[in-house]
């Protein structure tokens, strides 16, 4: 008879355990956000009403691209790649497609990705026929045990890896070229001509992803500075100085590149975040507004967390710039005095 009772209340025990354990609600998922870039230092006279709407367009077409691989549960990395993508591929960026020219009439690229759950890299500098830096920076992460590739050697390994390679003439916008003869020109009438005139021509473009299981990616692509010489390489590829994330913080930053380098600057922002404890505005506009000024740059950045929470700062005339969320609204916006609405 007590085996018998004991077996009738531990059923009912037993059943109102196996109810509570399905009833209970599984851990709410993050709230997807992706932000993105497309180069600080715009300047209004400089925008014609179609380079406007073009670049609104583009940077919206981005962010749903981006949020169509958050919103079917893929990896931030995944949103990353698809939003840059799609801004290589708009020529009034630049990046990819419409890649600023060096001093030789030549287009050099650099992309670099990172993958904030992990800590995985991948960044390649100095290539002249990828068609989508951005994926060969992925490629190097992903399919090789390098961070950082270059030149010739970049473009082997994307041929070996099934990267597409085009014929550098894809690069050329007149625009592009344009801006290139001006600053020849310049430079033979022995004009002030430095790269502090050219940092007005900022492209470069970005972007910061949280998917739905709280992971955080970034990523940066550029073609770096108009009448660049050397195989100059700026910020956007190096990790902690353009490009960076960790489980915390994604960081994409634009800008004067030589000044990001010595900063430290997508680094020293998450780096604020995580030690010091300050809100990813308060440490990203630290680091833009304060930091890269006083030592004599500008340009702008964008930074994510892992809460959701993101900032926008820049300290030139504009910088192009957006966001969506969850909802899959595309916010988007590039003069300072622009409304972006924010969550």
């Amino acid at each position: 008879m007590k085996n018998t009772l004991c077996g009738i209340v531990a059923a009912p025990l037993l059943a109102a355990a196996t109810l509570a354990g399905a009833a209970e609600p599984a851990a709410p998922a993050a709230k997807t956000v992706l932000v993105i870039h497309g180069g600080a230092g715009v300047v209004r006279a400089g925008m014609t009403p179609e380079d406007d709407k073009a670049a609104r367009t583009a940077m919206e077409e981005a962010l749903r691209a981006g949020h169509a691989q958050l919103s079917a549960g893929k990896p931030a990395l995944d949103a990353v790649a698809a939003a840059i993508t799609v801004l290589e591929d708009a020529p009034m960026f630049n990046a990819g497609r419409g890649a600023v020219f060096t001093h030789d009439g030549k287009n050099e690229l650099d992309a670099a990705v990172m993958d904030g759950a992990t800590q995985r890299a991948g960044a390649i500098a100095g290539v002249h026929r990828v068609k989508n830096p951005i994926l060969l920076a992925r490629a190097v992460m992903e399919k090789s045990v390098h961070v950082m590739m270059t030149g010739d050697g970049a473009e082997e390994f994307a041929k070996s890896v099934g990267v597409t390679l085009v014929d550098p003439s894809y690069f050329r916008t007149e625009k592009r070229w344009e801006q290139l003869q001006k600053a020849l020109k310049e430079e033979a009438d022995k004009k002030a001509h430095t790269d502090v005139e050219t940092a007005k021509h900022f492209g470069t473009v970005g972007a910061v992803a949280l998917d739905a299981k709280g992971r955080l990616a970034a990523g940066t692509s550029t073609g770096g500075m108009t009448n660049k010489r050397y195989g100059r390489v700026g910020d956007s590829p190096i990790i902690g100085a353009g490009t960076y994330a960790n489980a915390r913080c994604a960081v994409s930053g634009t800008g004067w590149g030589e000044f990001y380098i010595r900063a430290v600057a997508a680094h020293d922002i998450c780096a604020r975040v995580q030690y010091a404890g300050q809100s990813v505005k308060e440490a990203a506009e630290a680091v833009i507004n304060q930091e890269i000024p006083k030592a004599g740059g500008d340009g702008g950045a964008i930074a994510l967390t892992a809460d959701g929470r993101f900032a926008l700062p820049f300290n030139t005339e504009g910088m192009f710039r957006g966001w969506i969320g969850a909802d899959g609204v595309p916010h988007v916006a590039i003069y300072k005095d622009d409304k972006l609405e924010m969550p």
